[in-house]
């Protein structure tokens, strides 16, 4: 299913939120992400990538374009602490949930652009999976880069189980499932995941490194890990995430990966 708060279409005009919208909250030692996900695959391979980030990014100061944001931040504290952050989203309510950017933009991420050479680091994630022109986004984060610099996105693995469920149900199937597996009782509405998802051909991980390449970008770092909402699962509702573990251990059986490995993150750097 789709798996957290992220990116979705709408009509809305873009226009630059005033400057009186810059955070006050002390940062963390732990990033709420890291601190949200269980222990597992999923919050391991975070751990990694704030690792490949805090090497890349030894800079004293970085300029940080976060493109689809809402209140979850997937960055390590040490990176924010010297970062000034733009946050783009073509949602006012995602925008009014985000309270760690300097900067907030009600814009589309697939057409708005930045000067060339602007940022040090990209982030974009949960987001792909919704764009109908993922194209056009990384051609935008692409320019706005620095040499240097480097993108993050996390996405959902489109040929795993979870990723094959999310594209061939519909969108009310996926609120169903947030409200009365996961719980979640606002789901679906403003502001609030599931949202509705494209999977255009650019979010399968193989043809997302290809596309980067053609770009001049350089993969730092990739990992495909198991989806964190099966331990949620295993731990709510152990009788449907047994019935899920089975079926999945079958399916592995006819696949050449485990295809309960429902996400991914890869970390590119511009040379």
């Amino acid at each position: 299913m789709d798996m957290m708060p992220s990116y979705r279409m709408s009509s809305l005009r873009q226009g630059l939120q005033p400057q009186a919208d810059a955070p006050t909250t002390e940062i963390a030692d732990q990033p709420q992400a890291l601190l949200d996900l269980p222990d597992g695959d999923a919050k391991e391979s975070l751990r990694a990538v704030h690792a490949v980030l805090n090497n890349a990014l030894a800079q004293p100061t970085l300029a940080i374009y976060e493109a689809g944001g809402g209140s979850t931040c997937f960055l390590p504290p040490s990176l924010l602490r010297r970062a000034d952050v733009t946050v783009v989203d073509i949602d006012k309510d995602q925008l009014a949930n985000n309270d760690y950017a300097q900067h907030k933009i009600l814009a589309d991420i697939q057409t708005h652009r930045f000067p060339h050479d602007c940022f040090d680091l990209v982030i974009c994630y949960n987001v792909i999976e919704h764009l109908p022109d993922v194209e056009a986004a990384l051609r935008r984060f692409s320019e706005s880069l620095r040499r240097g610099g480097v993108i993050l996105i996390g996405a959902p693995n489109p040929a795993s189980l979870s990723g094959v469920v999310t594209r061939f149900s519909p969108h009310w199937f996926h609120v169903w499932y947030y409200r009365h597996i996961r719980g979640i009782k606002d789901a679906g509405q403003p502001g609030h995941a599931p949202f509705p998802v494209c999977y255009h051909p650019l979010v399968w991980l193989d043809h997302l490194k290809a596309f980067a390449r053609g770009q001049g970008l350089e993969v730092l770092f990739e990992r495909t890990y198991e989806s964190p909402r099966y331990g949620e699962l295993r731990d709510s509702k152990p009788w449907l995430g047994a019935i899920i573990d089975a079926g999945a251990a079958i399916l592995n059986i006819f696949s050449k990966s485990d295809v309960r490995r429902g996400d991914y993150h890869l970390v590119l750097r511009r040379s």
